[in-house]
């Protein structure tokens, strides 16, 4: 294919709103695809040139970008600037510069050949990099139609941003081989074990859905964590999954670890390899874990080696740093509780009873003295009994612990879903819940008074209805933030603005954003209670009106009750906020009490 036919297709779903017609349009490009080109056209239309746990970055901003488009049309940089001010757009700005300026350089160049340089762009390092990266993109400029030109200049700073996630790339994939999202499933368990969109559909397109079956852990490809249910009383615990493997949740850093017998590699739960933040976590795996090669999972927490007291989140995430490492290993070192295996010396154990993995997990483990190691097995006590189930949590929150996790002994590793496997036990939930909800913050109003200096007033956030693939607003916050809280929102959302409402983004009118940012920024919320409101989408259903010429509200969505942030979840994917449905469980359970 084209980068010019991409770049039309690429046209109109940026047009389109409709879910369902991005999907098609997705499934029509990858259809007209080689097994080659689908793999880099996947990445391409993220805004990558490689999946997100690969440390490969085009690390060009802004400022880069203008000066590559300056050198390569032989534009005044001055010039270009202003117009951009106007346009507000910049791949709208190349766009309309391209058109005014001929050039004799242009060919029609492949998706092949596009990707093959922007890989160069992104994995040029070192001296004299910013140059090179300048150069190529120019080239790539000189080259490409005006239409071209207008998405490419998006790619290497990453913001391509077409009001898609990866779900509907799986819809897309199933609709490319059979006309409709019924493979999603399959498709969907196999991008959880393997979440690489471009190797998921290169492999479909070589071998059909059949190739599929024989994905399976692979060191250094992060496996998508499982996560729990929630349930608020020791007796609908037992009731649901009998005698069960029962934990304490600490609340730490949940870290998987890739492990192949001389290199070790650590992925947070949003896939992002952290290795060079945690130097003391690494070394302990090497010395005290005795295996060729493995995957598991576990949770760092911070701790006083003079007292041995653990300690709390505000004090553990002192370590979530990328400079001046060694001095915080001093400060806060760290201790991983490890809880579950997935792989071991080249067998998966997704598919193993959680009692077969726990019993070679702590084969492995090589723990003789806990005061002196760094990885340890996470406690764990066997029961069916209601009574010592809630013993076990009152004595977990005595030690200033979130509570525990109750799990299945004969069940498996669900990687990527929520499952009854793991249950989370929250205590019931009374007129206020004691729950935190995760959301994603969707934009933003401009700032009054005081609020002007940080440029932000109140922000959006919202949760995923996972039947539609979108999110639904749930709260507008403005109160509860620190200063420096409102100001480490407005940098980060400066990289996330956006010209429109993002097409994934259900909202009412009456919680219309001044700055739509796309979906990327995670925060944990705490409410006094969940309540209904008519603005707010969230589990919210319209009905014609008696006019019939509009519709009004018939059940109003789910809101949240004085809602403040807790914390930034840089952890956590837009897709691992609260569900609609665990929303509904919460707001049902507390209704109940």
């Amino acid at each position: 294919m084209k980068f010019k036919d991409l770049a039309v297709y690429i046209a109109k779903i940026e047009e389109t709103s409709s879910r369902l017609t991005i999907t098609e349009l997705l499934a029509d490009i990858f259809n007209k695809l080689s097994p080659a080109e689908i793999h880099d056209v996947i990445y391409l239309l993220q805004g990558r040139v490689a999946p997100l746990f690969t440390k490969i970055e085009s690390g060009m901003a802004e400022k880069m970008v203008i000066k590559s488009v300056a050198y390569g049309l032989n534009l005044e940089k001055k010039l270009f600037e202003n117009k951009y001010k106007k346009v507000g757009d910049l791949g709208v700005t190349v766009e309309y510069f391209k058109k005014e300026i001929h050039s004799f350089d242009e060919k029609d160049l492949s998706v092949l050949e596009v990707y093959r340089e922007l890989y160069k762009l992104a994995a040029a390092s070192g001296p004299g990099s910013q140059d090179t990266k300048i150069k190529i993109l120019a080239n790539l400029i000189r080259q490409l139609d005006p239409l071209s030109c207008c998405y490419l200049v998006r790619i290497p700073m990453g913001v391509m941003r077409l009001g898609f996630s990866d779900m509907t790339v799986l819809d897309a994939l199933s609709w490319m081989v059979n006309g409709d999202k019924s493979l999603r499933p399959e498709i969907e368990r196999a991008y959880h074990v393997r979440p690489d969109l471009g190797e998921i559909a290169e492999i479909i397109k070589k071998e059909g859905i059949g190739g599929l079956k024989t994905v399976k852990p692979k060191i250094f490809t992060p496996i998508l964590m499982m996560r729990a249910e929630r349930l608020s009383s020791a007796k609908e615990i037992i009731d649901k999954i009998g005698r069960c493997a029962v934990e304490e949740k600490f609340d730490g850093f949940r870290l998987q670890v890739h492990y192949n017998g001389h290199e070790v590699k650590l992925y947070s739960r949003n896939l992002e390899e952290v290795s060079s933040m945690y130097p003391d976590i690494i070394a302990g795996v090497k010395k005290e874990i005795k295996a060729d090669n493995v995957i598991l999972e576990g949770e760092a927490i911070g701790y006083d080696p003079v007292s041995g007291n653990f300690l709390p989140f505000q004090e553990t995430v002192q370590r979530k740093r990328k400079y001046d490492i060694e001095e915080k290993v001093k400060e806060v070192p760290l201790k991983l509780f490890a809880f579950d295996l997935l792989y071991l010396n080249g067998k998966s154990y997704i598919e193993v009873s959680f009692a077969e993995r726990r019993k070679e997990l702590i084969s492995i483990i090589q723990a003789a003295d806990k005061a002196k190691t760094t990885i340890l097995p996470a406690p764990e006590e066997i029961t069916a009994d209601t009574k010592r189930l809630e013993l076990l949590f009152d004595d977990a929150i005595t030690k200033g612990l979130e509570g525990i996790v109750a799990k299945k002994l004969d069940g498996v590793y669900q990687a990527g879903a929520r499952g009854w496997n793991w249950i989370k036990f929250k205590r019931s939930y009374s007129s206020k819940i004691e729950d935190t909800i995760d959301c994603l913050v969707m934009g933003y109003d401009y700032g009054k008074g005081k609020r002007t200096d940080f440029g932000i007033g109140a922000f959006l956030v919202g949760i995923l209805d996972e039947r539609f693939d979108q999110f639904v607003t749930v709260a507008k916050i403005g109160t509860g933030l620190t200063d420096e809280e409102w100001r480490q929102l407005k940098v980060q959302s400066s990289k996330f603005k956006v010209q429109k409402k993002p097409n994934n983004y259900l909202v009412d009118k009456a919680m219309d954003c001044d700055v739509w940012l796309a979906s990327s920024i995670v925060v944990e919320i705490k409410a006094d209670e969940i309540t209904r409101s008519p603005v707010h989408t969230a589990g919210r259903t319209l009905k014609p009106s008696k006019s019939g010429n509009a519709l009004e509200v018939d059940v109003p969505g789910f809101a949240l009750r004085f809602p403040r942030l807790q914390r930034f979840r840089d952890d956590k994917r837009p897709e691992d906020v609260t569900s609609l449905q665990e929303l509904a469980d919460m707001f049902k359970a507390q209704s109940h009490t």
